[in-house]
């Protein structure tokens, strides 16, 4: 796994701004804060996902998955085991984690997850690939896996 993608980091401080902080991949940076985090990952071969006997392919592109740490150990636990090369594949993002050419991570203490996504889904430079994904506990989200459409961002308080 190499660096970050400076495309969609771009794109994500652009539209978020302040209210994100990029965070290393070294743990010890990493605060102990609750709050939400976002993954950036880019993906360049398919991985193959299985739910309920039932399967689907999430495709090569750049994506962002929006967590929340809000338990035991908070952000520098959750974000740290995100990092992780090595990790028992527990939750759906752990199969993108372990198969993306590269991740990075941006932290949010004291913010929500859906927030941020509706943020990034406003913005037109994201949409939902696999409605469900990362949010079976969330009654406010679709899905909390966006795939960056490449499109450039509206600006603040424009649109149609």
């Amino acid at each position: 796994m190499d660096g970050e993608d400076p495309a969609i980091m771009a794109t994500i401080i652009g539209l978020l701004g302040p209210d994100v902080v990029r965070v290393g991949s070294d743990p010890a940076d990493i605060p102990h804060d609750k709050g939400a985090y976002l993954l950036a990952l880019r993906l360049d071969r398919p991985v193959d996902l299985f739910r309920r006997n039932a399967g689907w392919q999430v495709e090569p592109g750049l994506y962002v998955y929006a967590g929340s740490a809000y338990g035991s150990g908070g952000l520098k636990a959750r974000v740290a085991r995100h990092l992780a090369s090595t990790k028992r594949l527990h939750w759906h993002i752990d199969h993108l984690t372990v198969g993306a050419a590269s991740i990075s991570a941006l932290i949010s203490p004291g913010a929500f997850e859906c927030a941020l996504v509706e943020r990034l889904l406003a913005s037109g430079a994201f949409d939902l690939p696999h409605p469900g994904f990362g949010s079976s506990d969330c009654r406010r989200c679709d899905a909390h896996l966006l795939r960056h459409t490449g499109c450039s961002p509206e600006a603040p308080g424009v649109g149609p």
